[in-house]
């Protein structure tokens, strides 16, 4: 991991907004991300847990609220990435070494820095939960990556077909070794078994001890959420095809992944714990049809304002944003500071309770909190976007 400047940028992936607009660049993908990584700000950090609006919430199981979107249109978006990122160096076969090493080392990165999230501050190694965002997202990076060097798109909507189709199968047909017949319920399905057995409960995700939303059989469905954006991402780059037609074609496609998702839910229910198939269809629609309409608002039409520079400067430094944001997050809530009684509490339930719970609801102080916490980021960010100084992975 390391900062670039300006002229480092233009060749990496990471533009100031005036130049976003190059042949081979998506301002619209930026913009996308960026938004993508606000709001994940916005759901990840609420002034009180216990206060949160429906929308900002996860579903309970089946279903799907716009919190359960933002982390698939992050893998979506990591697929688009890969097609413009690898595109025109792919084409070279001498180069497939050093493009398949290239994938190897940041997806080692990523997977290092969601380990160290959850290490930190103890770095109590028995207990450490060894999957999490920053660990899916490197794995479906890697197989992406390497998938988009050795095979065309063909193979790539194979492959997609047989994860989606697979995993089903292996979900509602296979007996969970152990617990009886195939089922999807939190603890005892297929997957939470296969986390159990190969990671051992006291490295799954805390607040169950027996089943990850971030497992190990799962995934494989998320590696075609990310397949999914890799085929958005070399559609849009075909310049044999007018911009017209593929905007047009990309809205199509998407809508059938929707229409898709929904029929498969009748007997797969649309899960993002799980990452059922019929999520993955779903989710990747409303995706692509994100892309499609940004792509022509800001890469075709050229529109751009506050909002598009808000997500750019939230976009260009994604990774840093989340990294950063988790582990200062963490801090907060164990920092012990007296409150004022002749004891002590969190230095993050000393600040929401001085400043927010006094003069709003408890929804709205919560609420208010969250949104502070992404405007205190960017702050942060804009000041590593004026210099210039964005960190890659």
């Amino acid at each position: 991991m390391h900062t670039t400047t300006q002229a480092a940028a233009a060749t990496t992936g990471a533009l100031p907004l005036a130049e976003a607009s190059q042949p081979g660049r998506l301002l619209s993908l930026d913009v996308f991300r960026g938004f993508t990584v606000a709001a994940m700000l916005l759901v990840n950090n609420p002034g009180d847990w216990g206060h949160i609006y429906a929308p900002l919430e996860h579903a309970h199981w089946n279903g799907c609220t716009p919190t359960d979107l933002i982390f698939p249109f992050f893998l979506f978006i990591v697929g688009v990435s890969i097609a413009y990122a690898l595109g025109t160096a792919r084409q070279d076969t001498s180069r497939h070494p050093q493009l398949l090493l290239r994938v190897l080392k940041r997806a080692a990165i990523l997977f290092g820095l969601g380990l160290l999230m959850a290490l930190e501050p103890r770095f109590d190694f028995a207990h450490v939960r060894v999957l999490g965002v920053l660990q899916r997202i490197a794995l479906v990076f890697l197989v992406c990556g390497v998938v988009f060097v050795k095979t065309d798109w063909r193979t790539q909507v194979w492959l997609l077909v047989a994860a989606l189709v697979g995993y089903n199968i292996l979900m509602q047909v296979v007996p969970v070794p152990g617990g009886g017949a195939a089922n999807l319920e939190p603890a005892t399905n297929l997957g939470a078994w296969l986390d159990r057995t190969v990671l051992g409960e006291d490295h799954l995700w805390s607040q169950s001890k027996t089943w990850d939303p971030e497992g190990l059989l799962g995934t494989l469905p998320a590696v075609g959420t990310g397949l999914l954006g890799l085929l958005a991402g070399q559609w849009l780059r075909r310049k044999a095809v007018p911009v017209a037609e593929r905007i047009a074609w990309l809205f199509v496609l998407s809508a059938a992944a929707v229409v898709l998702g929904l029929i498969w839910n009748g007997w797969f229910p649309i899960n993002k714990s799980l990452w059922t198939s019929s999520f993955v269809l779903y989710v990747g629609g409303l995706a692509g049809a994100t892309l499609a309409a940004l792509y022509w608002l800001c890469d075709i039409q050229g529109y751009r304002g506050w909002w598009s520079r808000f997500a750019v400067v939230y976009g260009v430094n994604a990774i840093t944003v989340f990294f950063l944001s988790g582990v200062v997050a963490r801090w907060l809530g164990m920092w012990q500071v007296p409150n004022g009684t002749g004891g002590t509490t969190s230095a993050h339930q000393w600040l929401y309770q001085r400043f927010f719970v006094p003069y709003l609801s408890p929804l709205n102080a919560s609420l208010a909190a969250a949104i502070v916490c992404v405007l205190i980021w960017y702050g942060v960010l804009w000041v590593m976007y004026k210099r210039r100084i964005i960190i890659k992975v």
